[in-house]
Formats: structure tokens, C-alpha cells, sequence
């Protein structure tokens, strides 16, 4: 699976201070997805001084939503030990990585450092005597940060923007390394644009207990923000919805998914508009595929166009990518697309889910940028389905999430969940990147992410 170095890149760095700190923000509003809601939200920002073979050195930043709700749910474990959790293996990944020496590219150090991040995780949930050990995916959010800062850190130290760092003048291995012999003398940089594309559909999240309509409102916010799915339809120009649903109640879900197409249809005909389009989430909550293909079969009776409308199905069953007859998705993939978001911690997980009859994958920044660049030639190789999301980030981790979107050559959309929950977050970031922050015409402008590092510090 590894291939030896040819040669020691002059332009590889170390890491020489990490510095974190943590940001809290209440929600607007509470956000429902998979059985769970959230209503708050803290940050995890990391702060990175690195130096190049020759000295040269440069400071970098990377932030995450922690996500603990998303990333470690859990029956038996309270928000806040879970979160507790995360910010005790905060500190251990900050101490591993700040004392690697080896020289390398952000790639390497990740790839050198996720085991030991795991082994962390696993201390961490001895020495807390969790009842549930912390999972994979709570601790790639965790150490996503890190691996943001020192990839920004990189390309500001070369006076680039990240992603003209990911070819061979700058790599000492090929992708054969990370993604296996079929991958030899091939790049990240070969999968990804030179320069941003210009702007992004925004795909607006419907909440499970979002309101749809103005008799769904239990409380008025007058916050000056829209707050049915109707007002932010007509408020923001938007033409592709993200839609949460329950995965264990198909009279419910099939019933919000009509409502829903039948709300959007009156207001987009108002705005002259024949064409919308929906993705439909179901955070692991079917109970196998018959479930999936019921609902399906049940949607293109009720709404032939609703149906139609449908772009892609989100991870619908558990993230343990089980192998069982109830969870094979064959099926489902022949009528759209099946996208795996919560079970893709890896390339191994890739290769399982293509097993089990996944056909795309979700692209997020709080999996790190580094695998996001991995997986995106990985999924592009093979021929998957591309997609990208975001953990309800606000400020620097969206600038990252459109930044990793707008790089990605097939990929044409990309949440933008802060605005809706966690506005406040935002607040700072609107006069650099008003067009990103700011959605007017259905689109998330993403053409000014051309600055050093990550474009966004």
C-alpha cells in the first residue's frame, strides 16, 4: 500500500506551535436531523506555526464546528460529556502533532498522525470511562482543524493559494501511497480545478421540524431572517433543497416530502421558475432498503415531478456499513444516486460502501482536507457519484467547505447551514466574503477564494 519517498521535497514543512481555543454560539433556531436536535454549536479553531526544510516559516488557521451531536451521537452519553469528550482529545491531537519533527506535506503528516489520533481516542475513552467508545468520525471532526491549519499554513508559507499545492512538485508521493497501485504516478492535483468556479448552487437544508409554511410557526422570531421554507425560497432565489427526513416513520416522510414539493412548486412558479431540485437525507435512520424503496415507489405516485426533482439519496441506512441483505442498496442506486456521509471515514470505507451498493460520496471539510482531496480522486477514479456538505459551518470552516466544492470539477452545490441557525457566527466574515455569506440569487459566490492558504485568514 505505501511507496517509497523518490526524493525529500525542499518545500516540506514542520509544524512548530499549535495553539487552540473554542468559540460557543447559541442556534436561532433548533436544527432536527436523524432523531436528534441541535441547538447550539462550539467551535474548535486551531492556530499553526510552520517552517519550511530551508527556514522560511508562516502562520495558519483552521476551524470546525465540533459537531458532537453529528459526529459521537449517543443514547447513553449527554451533549455535554460527549462534547467534553472531544475537547479532552482536542488536547491530545494538538500535543501528537505538535511533536511530529518529521518534514513532510500536510497530506503526509495527516496520514503519518490519523493512527495516532485514534489511539487517542481510545485513551480518552478509558480515562473518561465513556460507556461508548468515541467513534471514528467524531475524532476525524476533532483532528479536522489541525489538518486545516497546517494545509493553509502550507500554502502561505509558498505564497499560494492551497490548491495549487497538490501536485507533484510538491508531493513526494504519488496517490499510490494513500489510495492503493491502481492510483500510481497520479496527483490530487490531476482531481481538482486550478482556480475556484465561480459561484455554487446553495443546497438549503429543510430542518425536520423546520417549518414549511406560515401555520407551522410556533413562535415568531422577528429577527429580520426568513423562517418558513416558503419566506427563504422567496427570500434567497433558492433552487435546491436538503431535505431531512425521519427514515423510521414512511407515512410522515413521505407526507413532509409532498408538502414540501407542493409549497416549492407554488413559490418558484410565482418566481417564473420551472426548474428545482431536492436531495433527500436520512442520517442513517432507514431500517433497511425495502423501507427506502417503499418510500420511493410511494413519492413518484404521489408527485411524478417531485420525484423527478430528486438529484440524490443521503446516507440512508446505519454507518456501520453492515453487509446484510436488508441493508444492500443496489436497488435504490438503479432509481438515484446513494450518497455516503456518515459511514465515509475513509478509503476503506469507500471500498466497502461501493460493496454494499453506494454510488456517491458527500465531500466535508470536518473529515479533514486532506481526505477530502483523497477521496474526491478516489470517488472521480470510480466514477461516483460527487457531493459536498457542511457541519452547519460558519465562518472559516465554510470558506474551507467552498473552497474544497469549488475546486471539485462535477460538483455544483454545497450547503450553507450557518445562515439559517447560526447567523450570529457569520457575522464577521459578511464584508470579506459577502457573496458566500450572503444569499441572494440561490447561489453561494465562491469566485474570490484565490488568497494564500485557505483563503481564509
Amino acid at each position: 500500500m505505501t511507496t517509497a519517498a523518490p526524493k525529500r521535497q525542499s518545500t516540506d514543512i514542520r509544524v512548530k506551535e499549535l495553539h487552540i481555543s473554542y468559540e460557543h454560539f447559541p442556534y436561532r433556531t433548533a436544527y432536527e436531523f436523524g432523531g436528534r436536535s441541535a441547538d447550539r454549536v462550539t467551535l474548535l479553531d486551531v492556530h499553526c506555526t510552520v517552517e519550511t526544510v530551508a527556514g522560511h516559516s508562516a502562520k495558519g488557521f483552521g476551524s470546525m464546528t465540533m459537531g458532537n451531536q453529528w459526529s459521537f451521537p449517543s443514547e447513553k452519553l449527554s451533549y455535554d460529556t460527549t462534547l467534553e469528550a472531544m475537547k479532552r482529545l482536542a488536547e491530545r491531537i494538538q500535543k501528537i502533532t505538535a511533536d511530529y519533527t518529521e518534514p513532510g506535506h500536510p497530506i503526509d503528516t495527516n496520514f503519518a498522525l490519523e493512527p495516532e489520533y485514534l489511539k487517542a481516542a481510545a485513551e480518552v475513552t478509558q480515562e473518561m470511562r465513556l460507556s461508548e467508545p468515541i467513534p471514528k468520525l467524531c475524532t476525524l471532526v476533532t483532528a479536522s482543524p489541525f489538518d486545516a491549519a497546517i494545509h493553509d499554513a502550507f500554502g502561505k508559507v509558498h505564497n499560494l493559494n492551497c490548491y495549487r499545492c497538490y501536485g507533484p512538485e510538491f508531493m513526494s508521493h504519488d496517490l499510490a501511497r494513500y489510495l492503493g497501485p491502481e492510483f500510481k504516478g497520479e496527483y490530487p492535483s490531476q482531481y481538482i480545478l486550478r482556480a475556484p468556479k465561480p459561484w455554487l448552487w446553495c443546497n438549503h437544508s429543510v430542518g425536520g421540524s423546520d417549518p414549511v409554511e406560515a401555520a407551522d410557526i410556533k413562535k415568531r422570531l422577528y429577527d429580520g431572517l426568513p423562517q418558513t421554507l416558503a419566506e427563504w425560497i422567496a427570500a434567497d432565489g433558492l433552487t435546491h433543497l436538503k431535505l431531512k427526513l425521519n427514515g423510521n416513520n414512511l407515512e410522515r416522510d413521505i407526507a413532509r416530502v409532498l408538502r414540501i414539493d407542493r409549497v416549492a412548486a407554488e413559490v418558484e412558479t410565482r418566481r417564473g421558475l420551472r426548474h428545482w431540485y431536492y436531495s433527500l437525507d436520512f442520517n442513517e435512520q432507514c431500517p433497511n432498503v425495502d423501507y427506502l424503496l417503499a418510500f420511493m415507489r410511494r413519492i413518484k405516485e404521489g408527485s411524478s415531478g417531485g420525484y423527478d426533482r430528486i438529484t440524490y439519496i443521503e446516507q440512508p441506512t446505519g454507518r456501520g456499513l453492515v453487509a446484510t441483505p436488508s441493508q444492500l442498496i443496489f436497488e435504490a442506486a438503479k432509481l438515484k444516486p446513494v450518497v455516503m456521509d456518515e459511514s465515509l471515514t475513509g478509503f476503506d470505507a469507500l471500498l466497502q460502501g461501493r460493496k454494499i451498493g453506494y454510488t456517491g460520496v458527500a465531500l466535508k471539510a470536518c473529515k479533514g482536507q486532506s481526505q477530502s482531496l483523497l477521496l474526491n480522486a478516489a470517488a472521480q477514479k470510480f466514477k461516483m457519484y460527487v457531493t459536498a456538505q457542511d457541519l452547519t459551518c460558519p465562518g472559516a470552516s465554510l470558506v474551507q467547505s467552498a473552497g474544497i466544492a469549488a475546486h471539485v470539477p462535477r460538483l455544483d452545490t454545497l450547503e450553507s447551514n450557518a445562515r439559517e441557525f447560526v447567523p450570529v457566527a457569520n457575522q464577521p466574515w459578511l464584508k470579506k466574503f459577502p457573496g458566500l455569506f450572503e444569499v441572494r440569487d440561490g447561489k453561494l459566490h465562491t469566485g474570490k477564494l484565490t488568497g494564500l492558504g485557505l483563503s481564509a485568514v
